[in-house]
């Protein structure tokens, strides 16, 4: 018999849901050792909180939800697009914070987090994670921990009951954001197959270039399952400024 080959939003979905069965089968004991063994301790710096250690912050539906709370002109589409149509419209899973002018996140506010009572899932659960990605010799392999090292105090003591504790937290976070991830793909393909639509990367590279030069696109975000529609120029990504690099 003849095997066809997935096509590509297929084989993403099939990649994620291995993803998502390998994060699920992580042994919760395994995860709470590690923390015990690290003993990261925040030590107030707001290192993790600025674009020199961290990326943008992805937001889970249900903190994208108390975001149009607190601050709704504070969200934008997360910045890495992953499909564009043949009619220029991008596709993106989830939404982001805004960032400051000098890349800090929009809730930092002289070294400390206006918003930390509501702060969001990533927040509460950092430095710790759990999904595989490749070391620098291209192996891949589980990584629990983020910026070691880099900031933050270890070594402390942690009470066992909590470290159970934040490896439930952190286990579920990386679960929601697979969830989150594979309910997006499979939108994005039910999307397309119904409206006879593909990913076309000329069209793609070209509507880029037309928001980096401060035109404006539209991004259809993945929340709730359903798509929202959201037109962006580039200064919307940077609250105050009109410098970012994207993509």
């Amino acid at each position: 018999m003849i095997e066809l080959t997935p096509k590509p939003i297929e084989s993403l979905i099939i990649q994620k849901k291995q993803e998502l069965q390998g994060v699920i089968d992580y042994p919760d004991k395994t995860l709470s050792s590690i923390i015990r063994e690290i003993g990261f301790k925040c030590d107030l710096c707001g290192k993790c909180c600025t674009a020199e250690f961290n990326d943008h912050v992805f937001l889970l539906d249900t903190d994208a939800a108390r975001i149009k709370q607190i601050a709704p002109d504070a969200l934008v589409p997360a910045p890495y697009y992953e499909f564009c149509d043949r009619e220029g419209r991008f596709y993106v899973s989830g939404y982001a914070l805004k960032s400051r002018p000098d890349g800090s996140c929009i809730f930092l506010e002289q070294g400390r987090c206006s918003i930390y009572s509501q702060r969001l899932t990533i927040c509460r659960i950092y430095p710790y994670m759990l999904h595989r990605e490749a070391d620098e010799d291209g192996n891949m392999d589980w990584r629990q921990i983020s910026g070691l090292n880099e900031h933050g105090c270890y070594h402390t003591e942690i009470e066992k009951g909590q470290c159970c504790q934040i490896a439930e937290e952190t286990k579920g976070y990386e679960i929601a954001c697979l969830e989150q991830e594979i309910g997006f793909l499979e939108a994005v393909d039910a999307r397309f197959r119904e409206k006879g639509l593909r990913h076309v990367q000329g069209i793609y590279d070209k509507q880029m270039r037309h928001l980096r030069n401060g035109g404006e696109i539209e991004v259809q975000v993945y929340y709730e399952g359903g798509f929202e529609k959201n037109l962006i120029r580039i200064s919307d990504y940077v609250s105050g400024s009109v410098s970012f690099a994207i993509g």
